[in-house]
């Protein structure tokens, strides 16, 4: 809610005056100026609210209305006292009395709406923020937010709209606004005011943005480009205006001007990372089926090199690694490993990588260098032992997938997949007796494993 609370110095002690930006003074209680007796009891009220003693403030002000009946000073004191003490319908009720005997008291509706508010009678409380706009215009801050309270959209919608080319967007506003245009009933209209909004104001970018957001969710896409186009048009150095058209240019196959948008998109700071990651991601995509790309993708992980929340080389890794692509999984998770050599995962990635390549010499290399560095992961020496087995260099193999065994814990599948290698590793040796036995350990782990 936009309510403002503020505060206000009344002769002995503090007159709380909520809700509103202060444009005019509280009224002044020292209206009373007949010596009637009503003067002293009205201070002593006063002096009791400033310590919160208010029954006592109560009980004097009740015997002042007795001299004074007719003096709306007293029902508003009457009505903060009762406000004060949460008695809301009392306080309403004197309130709502000041506003029959004087109809431009402001701070009698500020009083009633400061019940309405507490009580959350918010279709009350918009009824007096309506009297409250005369005397001034922020309560149509107010009233937008009354109207999201109570459901009315398409009144805070025009509202929002009202004020934002009046006075310029808020974040309050927009986020109300995102609110609304989720449901679909709401969007048309809105593309209306948008349009009409490019019209009168054809250098604000933020229009042109938000339509073409609009008409993508709705599937018109030849619209969104129809503005993302004008955009580009009116402000040049739009780099949203390249967000947009980077998609159509992709759909249309138009590679060269999607690697132009793309490299406008990326160095940008006013694009959020999301979208860079989302553009990425669909160049990826496209780059799949259209090979000749592949460097522009290489230049475009430049961008990403200090991403900590994403990283981008290891992501397109995986990318290939999924499609069976090695030779580009290797490339990509090797550019992720220059400077994260200790990430587990993507070293264990690009070993089966190799190992699909059949590339036994370089996986042979690799992971004997990563059971120094990681020497008690057991996977490495796993590869090892496969490399080695492979490049018939039994002996080198049975060493090596003896020292990792004993790091495998409660995992069967690694256990038997270590007992095979050293299987083939004595076969290899032409050491039939513990080929066998291995075969057979390795077989009875299977069957264990089927149960």
């Amino acid at each position: 809610m936009y309510k403002i609370r503020i505060y206000c110095l009344l002769f002995f002690g503090m007159a709380i005056i909520p809700n509103v930006i202060v444009a005019q003074n509280e009224p002044n209680n020292d209206v009373v100026t007949m010596d009637d007796g009503f003067e002293d009891l009205f201070y002593e009220a006063i002096q009791h609210r400033s310590i919160e003693n208010y029954d006592k403030a109560i009980i004097a002000l009740e015997k002042g209305i007795a001299i004074q009946p007719e003096n709306p000073v007293i029902y508003f004191e009457l009505g903060k006292n009762y406000l004060a003490q949460k008695k809301y319908k009392e306080a309403y009720d004197n309130f709502e009395k000041v506003t029959k005997m004087d109809p431009k008291n402001r701070w009698a509706w500020v009083g009633m709406y400061d019940v309405c508010y507490d009580t959350h009678d918010f279709n009350q409380a918009i009824v007096i923020v309506e009297k409250l706009i005369p005397f001034k215009e922020d309560y149509k801050e107010d009233l937008t937010s009354l109207y999201m309270k109570t459901q009315q959209f398409d009144k805070a919608l025009d509202l929002i709209n009202e004020l934002n080319t009046k006075f310029g967007k808020s974040d309050k506003r927009e986020l109300y606004k995102a609110d609304i245009l989720k449901e679909a009933k709401y969007q048309s209209s809105e593309k209306f005011n948008l349009l009409d909004q490019i019209k009168k104001f054809p250098k604000d970018e933020s229009n042109y943005i938000a339509l073409i957001y609009l008409y993508s969710q709705s599937n018109q896409e030849e619209k969104a480009l129809e503005i993302a186009r004008k955009l580009e048009k009116e402000i040049p150095t739009s780099d949203w205006a390249q967000v947009s058209l980077f998609k159509f240019y992709l759909n249309n196959s138009d590679g060269d001007n999607a690697v132009k948008a793309m490299n406008i998109v990326f160095p940008s700071k006013k694009i959020d990372s999301k979208i860079k990651h989302r553009m990425l991601n669909e160049f990826l995509l496209f780059t799949k089926n259209n090979p000749k790309y592949e460097p522009d993708l290489d230049k475009a992980l430049v961008y990403f090199e200090n991403d900590k929340e994403i990283r981008v080389a290891k992501e397109i890794g995986k990318f290939y690694y999924s499609k069976s692509n090695w030779a580009q999984a290797i490339k990509y998770f090797e550019m992720h490993l220059l400077d994260k050599e200790d990430d587990v995962e993507t070293q264990l990635l690009v070993m089966q990588a190799y190992t699909e390549k059949q590339q036994f010499d370089v996986l042979a290399k690799k992971a004997d260098n990563l059971t120094q560095l990681f020497p008690t992961q057991p996977q490495f020496y796993y590869y090892a032992g496969l490399a080695n087995n492979q490049l018939k260099n039994f002996k080198r193999a049975i060493s090596i997938l003896d020292s990792g065994i004993d790091f495998v814990v409660d995992d069967a599948a690694l256990e038997i997949n270590f007992i095979i290698q050293l299987g083939e590793a004595y076969s290899g040796l032409g050491d039939v007796s513990k080929k066998e036995k291995y075969f057979k350990k390795a077989n009875e782990l299977i069957q264990k494993q089927k149960k």
